[in-house]
């Protein structure tokens, strides 16, 4: 679950920029690699000016600066541009980066591979919380992170991670809410609605949506810093790689669009579906239930050409999650076009916290 949030705020991020000026940014994975990469290099003592013992909540402000500073680099470029153009260009600078790290020596021995925070730098998990006042933090980690025993409290090392890491990722919702929520938001949905009326009433919309893309990286750099502090490891194909950008976009899409909850709730639902799905599902999968309560007798019974229902079982569900998830894809963008917060919010007649309480009410009446 905790894999849930950090990757969460990442989607949240894509669906800053995308969802809130109808920009897509394919190579949204940049700013997320860079984010990663920077806080295991800091660990390492790879970042001049940095020494290894540099707080993590420190090292995660830095690398959303970095990702900001980056963004605003590419945007300056991509932005002239618009469009699927601007979806293409954005898409390549994330290959030049991509393949850039993959072949870069100086990250480690073998960059192919990615790297790894330095057990000897580092023995312990990096802490979140307050810099600089060690009350005041807990490390996360499901092998390294901190356990809390305290009075009626009793949380293991994964639980420790998921409130920390959930925490920072709810500091950083709030503050996407409340950019939003302020003229400056309004003026990026008025690009979104119309650019060119926007423009012709006097907003200088490239510098809008530069400023607007550099936030977004600012909080996918974050994401990416919260996913190398937890696995302690980052790779290019894990962070940088395009697909990663095309998860933001599947999460968008489930969760809604332009909601910017929406994509976290579209990613719980994504893992949660690809684990009732999987093979082993560690939660309770559909294919470790089936096998385990339908009777010997029904799965040996013959249904189409020698084929039994336990054969057509392992068939059609035996590592085959990734299918049935591009299937469900396909149904939310032909029938769901709103997602499935932008379809509640649709439902309520406005947000959730504004309009469920009147809901429940006439519910009851």
């Amino acid at each position: 679950m905790t894999a849930v949030f950090y990757f969460g705020l990442f989607a949240m991020s894509f669906d800053f920029i995308s969802g809130y000026t109808g920009y897509l940014s394919f190579g949204h994975a940049t700013f997320y690699g860079a984010g990663g990469y920077f806080v295991i290099l800091v660990a390492n003592g790879k970042i001049p000016l940095l020494p290894p013992g540099t707080p993590f909540m420190v090292s995660v402000l830095l690398a959303g600066v970095l990702a900001a500073l980056l963004a605003i680099a590419i945007g300056s470029v991509s932005f002239r541009l618009s469009g699927v153009y601007f979806a293409m260009i954005t898409l390549g600078f994330a290959q030049v980066v991509y393949v850039f790290m993959r072949d870069w020596s100086y990250l480690g021995s073998n960059p192919r591979d990615g790297i790894a925070v330095s057990n000897q730098l580092h023995p312990t998990g990096f802490d979140v919380g307050v810099p600089f006042v060690d009350q005041l933090n807990l490390a996360i980690g499901p092998l390294r992170g901190d356990a809390v025993q305290w009075l009626f409290l009793d949380l293991a090392k994964t639980d420790v991670s998921y409130y920390m890491v959930g925490l920072v990722v709810l500091v950083c919702y709030l503050a996407m809410q409340r950019v939003l929520h302020s003229p400056f938001g309004r003026v990026l949905v008025a690009i979104r609605e119309n650019e060119e009326r926007a423009r012709a009433v006097g907003y200088d919309t490239f510098r809008y949506k530069l400023a607007a893309f550099a936030i977004s990286g600012f909080f996918a750099g974050v994401a990416g810093a919260l996913f190398a502090g937890v696995r302690r490891s980052v790779s290019p194909d894990n962070s940088l790689y395009f697909l990663v950008s095309g998860d933001a976009l599947l999460a968008s899409i489930i969760g809604g669009f332009g909601t910017l909850a929406g994509p976290l709730y579209g990613w719980l639902f994504d893992r949660t579906l690809r684990e009732f799905l999987s093979k082993t599902g560690g939660g309770g999968g559909l294919l470790p239930l089936l096998r385990e309560y339908v009777p010997e007798s029904v799965l040996g019974t013959p249904v189409f050409n020698g084929m039994t229902v336990g054969q057509g079982i392992e068939t059609f569900l035996n590592g085959h999650a990734s299918l049935y998830l591009g299937i469900v894809f396909v149904v939310f963008v032909l029938y769901v076009p709103g997602g499935l917060l932008g379809t509640i919010r649709n439902r309520l007649g406005g947000t959730v916290a504004k309009r469920l309480p009147d809901y429940l009410a006439n519910l009851r009446r």
